[in-house]
């Protein structure tokens, strides 16, 4: 189906509404991956606040010139899924879980911060903690370091109490 200069000017807007407060950007190849599947991924990306759309490239190297992402227009060829997230490792996490259980989608490129990346560096990208497991970690470990202080303070508050009674 073919947009009108009207709807492609929508399609336009809104994407440049995503990619504005964009952090980072991934593309990746649907080729030969059923309407069911890709349902499912959308669903995934939009639990994680990721914006996951199919799109004509041509209105998507509109939507990014411009911004720190227009080098990534470049990359912008075939059938591509364009998944945007204002979280940094967000979408290259929902594109690289997604593609774990389905070898039909294939990451492309993305792009972060003015930087085009290949599809190496992308899943790399993924398997780093986000930013609230990142937290967990540390109030685990500020937690831990608390109550082994708490335990030595006791330790030495006992001692010098058995010390006292001693004499």
């Amino acid at each position: 189906m073919a947009l009108n200069l009207q709807q492609k000017q929508a399609v336009v807007a809104e994407i440049s509404a995503q990619v504005a407060q964009a952090q980072t950007i991934v593309l990746s190849e649907y080729r030969g991956i059923k309407v069911s599947d890709i349902t499912k991924l959308r669903s995934q990306a939009r639990q994680s606040g990721v914006y996951c759309h199919v799109l004509k490239n041509t209105l998507a190297r509109r939507a990014v010139q411009g911004t720190p992402f227009e080098a990534l227009a470049e990359k912008m060829a075939g059938p591509l899924m364009y998944t945007i997230s204002a979280d940094p490792i967000a979408a290259a996490k929902v594109v690289r879980e997604f593609a774990k259980t389905n070898d039909k989608l294939v990451i492309k490129a993305g792009a972060m911060a003015g930087a085009v990346m290949s599809a190496e560096e992308v899943v790399t990208l993924a398997s780093i903690p986000s930013r609230n497991e990142l937290i967990a970690r540390l109030m685990a470990t500020m937690n831990a370091a608390t109550s082994q202080f708490v335990r030595t303070l006791a330790a030495l508050r006992d001692k010098k109490e058995a010390e006292s009674a001693a004499v």
